[in-house]
Parts: structure tokens; C-alpha cells; sequence
């Protein structure tokens, strides 16, 4: 399971629900699967694991105490959650309030 992972369009709805999901509730539904929301880290963010195209993927909440631009998103109170492939652990894609934004693409 190595090597680059492509989003499709169709992987857009996808991660725009499991971002929707994940800020507002305890649970994340994909396809009837019913996955707990963990936090982690030390400033306990939210985050799930996922299988996308058979791939894992994890969900998190963005750090609001990043200097990134998507931290400063987050401090100004707008949901942002990253996407990061486990196999290969590059970052996929960011949705910000149900944007979807992927890495690597002009």
C-alpha cells in the first residue's frame, strides 16, 4: 500500500461529511460503519480513523494554537479538519466549513 493516493471528486462528499461529523458530534457514519471520535494529542483535538479507496486515512481537528494559516482559520472559529494517508503519512486534503482542499493540486 505504498505510493501517491489520489482524490477523486467523489471523495470530496466523503471527506466533507467526515469533517461535518467529526466537529459536531461524537461518532462519524461512513457507509452504516459507526466510528467513535477520539481526541488526541495535548490540546485534545478531535480525531477518527477511516478507510477511504482502501486506504486509512485519519481525520483531526485542526490546532487553533498553529501559526499556519489553517490554525489561524481555526482560532476565528471556523471548522478546519486535515486528512492524513497513514500508510504514507502525507497530508491529503484540508476542509475548511465544508471546503474541500486538496494538497499538491494548482
Amino acid at each position: 500500500m505504498t505510493g501517491a493516493f489520489e482524490i477523486f471528486p467523489d471523495h470530496h462528499k466523503i471527506l466533507a461529511s467526515v469533517a461535518a461529523q467529526l466537529m459536531n458530534g461524537s461518532e462519524v457514519v461512513i457507509d452504516d460503519q459507526r466510528i467513535l471520535v477520539t481526541m488526541v494529542g495535548s490540546g485534545r483535538l478531535r480525531s477518527v480513523k477511516f478507510m477511504m479507496a482502501e486506504r486509512p486515512i485519519v481525520a483531526i481537528e485542526q490546532n487553533r494554537n498553529k501559526p499556519s494559516r489553517w490554525g489561524q482559520l481555526a482560532k476565528k472559529g471556523r471548522q478546519v479538519v486535515q486528512f492524513q494517508d497513514l500508510a504514507t503519512k502525507k497530508y491529503l486534503a484540508v476542509v475548511v466549513d465544508g471546503e474541500v482542499f486538496e494538497y499538491g493540486r494548482k
